[in-house]
Parts: C-alpha cells; structure tokens; sequence
C-alpha cells in the first residue's frame, strides 16, 4: 500500500515547507505551520466511481486544426456584475468572491440565483436551508429555478450534481468544503486547495460556470493559499463600509474580461440594488458652497464617473505637518503639494493637509490630480469652487498640465450631468465641436489658479 504524504503548511499565507520551523519564512507569522496530509493514495475523480487513471488522455492538437465556436456569455441578471466580469459568466469558468464579513456576499450571490433564468445549484455550508428561504424572502425574489442543498463533502455535492445537472453551480463558502481524499479540518489549507481542484475538473469537464464565496484574512487577503487565486479564472472583491449603504464590486484578476471595471450596489432592506449611474452618489447635493471641495472626471473601464474631491489645508498644531489621504495616494499627494509650493509659490510646507475622497472608493486615474489641486488651493485660500465646474487633467512635476485619455466621454458625462464649465489640458486632442458645455483649456498651474481665483 501506498504511503500517505505530508507535508508542512503555514496556516496564513499557503507557503509550504519540507519540515516544521516557527517562524514562516514568507509572512513572518509565527507559529502558524502546521503538517497536513497532502494526499491519500488511490484518489479518484470528481466523478464518484471513476479513477483518475480511467481518465481519456489528452492529445496534442495543431492550434489551427482545434474547432472553436465561441461561446455565448450566460447573462447574470446583473448588470453591475455582467460589466465587472465582462459581459456575464463564461461556461466552465471559475469565479471567486472574496469580501469582509458581512459585506453581502451571500447576499449578492443568492439574489443573482434567484433572478437567474438558468438551473441554478446553491450549496451552502454555513446556513441552513431554512434560514437561506427566510433570507430569500427578504430579497423580495423567487425562482422555481433555483435549487438549495446544504452539504460540506464535496463527493455528496457531486452526487447530487450529477442527478439535478445544473446550468450554474453557487458554492457559499469554499473555506467549509472538505473531501475524503485529504486527512485535515475544514478550511486547511490542503483542503481548500483539493476542494476547489475538484471544482476546477467539473467546471472545465461540464462547461458548468461556478461562483465560489471565499473568506479573507485580517489584512484583507483571500483566506487559504495564495495559489487558490491563481487556480481560479476571475477573483472579485467586495468592499465597503458595513456602516454605510454603498458596496463596491471589483475584478483583481479576470481571464476573460477587464479588471479595470467597477460595479457599485447600494444595501437596502430587500437587498442589493445595482446603482447604474455612480455619479448620482460620488458628487454632492448640496446647493451651499463650501471651500476645499472640487469635482473631477475620472474613468472606471469604460464608465465615466463624476467624484467630489475634498481637502482640508490648516496650521500645523505640532512640528511635522500631517499628510493623510482617504482613497488617493499619499505619496503623490505629497508630489502635488511640492509642485504647488515650487511652481505657483503657496507655502504648504508647515501646514497639515488632509484629503478625501468621497463615497469610500479609491482612485488611482490621474485625471483627478487637477482637482485635488484645486480642492487644496481652495482650502487655503478659503474661496469656494463653483459647483458647476469639472476637472480632467493630470499634473506634472513641472506644473504642466498633461493631457489625458478617453477625454470626450468624460466631457459628455459632465454634460450630460449639468456642469458648465470642464478644465482640462491645452494639449487634448477633441475631434467633437459641438459640446454644450465650456471647455477651459490650460497649460500651466499658474493659469489654474488665475482661472480660479482671479
């Protein structure tokens, strides 16, 4: 009889080690290595009665000579989700959901199992079926479609995948699965590891699409080996504030769409609703004008989002001025005060600077560093910016003001959003003439500030 392997895993971060040590070597955690048992001899498929030697082998192909139909896209319902992942879900692909807990990411999956058109298996190792109904009532949906099963061992799920044979596979959570050929808890990391690789032969072997639920650690990682990400085909992440209303959807890694996209939900009572114009909750609503408050155009993907940027600009209480940012990169915050201070001549040196960006996103475009200007000028002068203004434009160390891309469509959705006035760079290029809005070309800081403040 075969020998049963092991092997030594850190219980953190996944890095695995020939012998026990107390400290790991990869996240220098302290004694989280654990040994587990990496295999049990004679394993078989995810097929319950097929053995993995039974298997037909696989044989080289000419490239030219595989036969290729593309697939049509199984649409979610969703249209926040459909964007993030691409335009919806790919047959056989494999989707992980990670997100804080609490966050909604139950929720998220079974509301889009009840609106889905297809056979749709929800597996569920943390709630009871009764509590599932119970929470499906509050969403307020049905669907005759949707089948729930609540079952941990993954050869007992596949049992009854292959009687039901469904279209879609919703597994809640990855960390509570555990199979039979690896001797270890629950939510290990050798058992997370086989559990999702079985997942991974029945998606690919069935051309099923599953959506898996994963926790994440403390740091704000997906929980189990750092491998689990590479296994998958897309890796979302759900974030926002348990304390406010808005949750954010973004792709870390998709193979078969962008990952610049961003899909935003507001939280209500009956669930999650997809808010298709962001803007509506990025820029303010209040008529008062007020200093340190600037708004810009920035791009997510494809989709121009309005976002109200605020600075704050005060003496310094004690002798190292504070820099704090909310959503934006200090250290280019700390660029763009040096340009201002080298450039246009304002002594931002001795005072604290804090900015933020409002409705808990972070923004990494570079079109938003024009308004983080104006938005700290406007604090330190205490002189309120229009409300009727835009920015789109990036700063160089120079103080020129650079040109950046997709520039029409963030014209036309300041347009579209009733701004009358848009500042941007004196070198973009518009081949649209007839926009209904001013467009305030400049190419120094200096002439921001003239245009601003003069």
């Amino acid at each position: 009889m075969a020998k049963t392997k092991t092997a030594f895993y850190c219980q953190n971060c996944g890095a695995q080690y020939a012998k026990w040590q107390g400290q790991c070597t990869s996240c220098k955690e302290w004694n989280t290595i654990a040994e587990e048992v990496i295999q049990k001899p004679n394993q078989k498929d995810w097929k319950s009665n097929t053995p993995l030697t039974a298997r037909r082998m696989a044989k080289p192909t000419l490239i030219k000579d595989i036969q290729y139909e593309e697939e049509l896209r199984l649409h979610t319902g969703d249209p926040e989700l459909n964007r993030v992942l691409g335009g919806g879900l790919v047959p056989g692909s494999l989707t992980l959901l990670g997100g804080e807990p609490g966050i909604g990411k139950s929720t998220l999956l079974l509301q889009i199992a009840l609106h889905l058109r297809y056979k749709t298996l929800y597996v569920s190792g943390e709630e009871s079926q009764q509590q599932i109904r119970m929470r499906a009532e509050r969403l307020s949906s049905q669907s005759s479609e949707c089948y729930i099963l609540t079952e941990t061992k993954t050869q007992n799920i596949f049992k009854q995948i292959e009687q039901l044979q469904p279209d879609i596979l919703v597994i809640d959570s990855i960390q509570t699965l555990h199979t039979d050929y690896v001797e270890s808890s629950p939510g290990s990391v050798s058992q997370i590891r086989e559990s999702t690789s079985e997942l991974i032969k029945f998606a690919k072997e069935t051309h099923t699409p599953v959506l898996i639920i994963g926790h994440i650690t403390k740091d704000g990682s997906i929980a189990g080996p750092k491998v689990l990400e590479h296994m998958v085909d897309t890796v979302l992440q759900f974030e926002g504030d348990r304390n406010h209303v808005y949750r954010i959807l973004r792709a870390h890694k998709n193979r078969f769409g962008p990952t610049n996209e961003l899909g935003i939900y507001e939280m209500l009572g009956i669930g999650l609703r997809p808010v298709t114009n962001p803007s509506e909750i990025l820029i303010p609503k209040s008529n008062q004008d007020l200093s340190g408050a600037a708004i810009a155009s920035t791009m997510e993907g494809i989709r121009p989002l309005m976002i109200e940027v605020q600075a704050l600009v005060s003496s310094a209480v004690y002798g190292t001025p504070q820099r704090s940012t909310t959503g934006f990169n200090v250290k280019r915050l700390n660029m763009l005060l040096a340009v201002l201070e080298k450039r246009a001549g304002f002594k931002l040196g001795a005072k604290d600077v804090f900015l933020n960006i409002t409705g808990g996103i972070s923004v990494e475009d570079t079109a938003l560093d024009l308004a983080v200007m104006a938005a700290i000028l406007s604090s330190n002068e205490d002189i309120p910016i229009a409300q009727d203004i835009c920015f789109s434009a990036e700063v160089g160390l120079a103080g020129e003001i650079r040109p950046v891309t997709k520039i029409e469509q963030r014209i036309s959705e300041a347009e579209k959003l009733g701004f009358t006035t848009v500042v941007i760079s004196k070198q973009s290029k518009i081949s649209k003439k007839d926009y209904h809005i001013h467009i305030q070309r400049v190419s120094r800081i200096e002439e921001v500030v003239s245009f601003l403040f003069d």
